[in-house]
């Protein structure tokens, strides 16, 4: 736990990152990028979260935007070990307050199973756990995370990857399920919680994301939106919705990629009907 807070400067990451080429980035191009990430409004969160333990970083950073959430079938949830598994409309907001609401819940007994590249956002790396860790970090990451799984702290992950996206029909859905849920599920007699997260980000995030895939870069720039999509939640209520568990001796563990597909569809049938995929 650090007590400084940490800080986002885009000035000095271009500076740091591009040193050859940082005299050549216009002023106004810089200036753009701070706005458009919020700089200074994430920064003042940020302060408020330092100093503080993952869950209550992320319960104050709730609060300072002002954003509740209702919780739907969690206090039907009895003790065991589980791994949350939740379709994710947001691509963080979701994430703060999966980390808010089931770190309170279980006496901030959690670990969120996140791309390694989270690892960054200081607050909150006491409850992640990196994954895709590349070369000779790759076995200490794999074991941490069979640790973990071997213990009784409770697991929430996101087996999309990414964000929800807009489908053909112009619905919001997750991109296909990854089966390591499952797999870690199985191996670890682990009964899996559905959760289907009832948000959505705006319209321009999706269809900025559908153009810029149609226009065939690869690079999801759209991420960039993603702290200004977070910002104007402030002053709403969340509704998350907490599925029956799901049995572990139930799983199809030699099939994990049709029972992560089967998963995804029992989280998308708990939606009101006009968000289902």
């Amino acid at each position: 736990m650090n007590d400084k807070p940490m800080k986002i400067d885009v000035d000095k990451v271009l500076r740091d990152r591009l040193p050859r080429h940082y005299r050549y980035i216009p002023r106004p191009i810089v200036r753009w990028l701070e706005r458009v990430i919020c700089q200074d409004r994430l920064n003042i969160i940020l302060q408020k979260m330092a100093g503080k333990n993952s869950v209550d970083a992320a319960t104050v950073a709730l609060d300072e935007m002002g954003i509740k959430v209702d919780a739907v079938g969690l206090d039907k949830l009895e003790d065991g070990r589980f791994m949350f598994v939740s379709n994710h409309p947001l691509g963080g907001l979701d994430g703060l307050a999966l980390i808010s609401l089931l770190g309170n819940r279980y006496h901030h007994s959690i670990k969120f199973l996140v791309n390694d590249l989270l690892m960054a956002v200081e607050p909150l790396r006491g409850v992640f756990l990196p994954i895709n860790k590349y070369g000779s970090q790759s076995r200490a990451a794999a074991t941490q995370i069979e640790e973990a799984l071997s213990s009784d702290q409770q697991f929430i992950t996101f087996p999309a990857g990414l964000c929800s996206r807009m489908q053909p029909d112009g619905s919001i859905a997750d991109l296909p399920w990854q089966k390591s849920a499952v797999v870690h599920a199985a191996n670890h007699h682990r009964d899996i919680v559905p959760v289907y997260f009832d948000a959505r980000n705006s319209k321009f995030f999706y269809r900025f994301a559908k153009w810029r895939k149609k226009l065939g870069i690869k690079f999801n720039i759209e991420l960039i939106f993603l702290p200004k999509e977070m910002l104007k939640q402030s002053g709403s209520t969340l509704r998350v919705i907490m599925g029956d568990p799901i049995p572990w001796t139930s799983l199809d563990a030699s099939h994990p990629k049709q029972e992560a597909a089967r998963l995804r569809e029992i989280v998308y049938s708990m939606a009101p009907s006009p968000s289902k995929p």
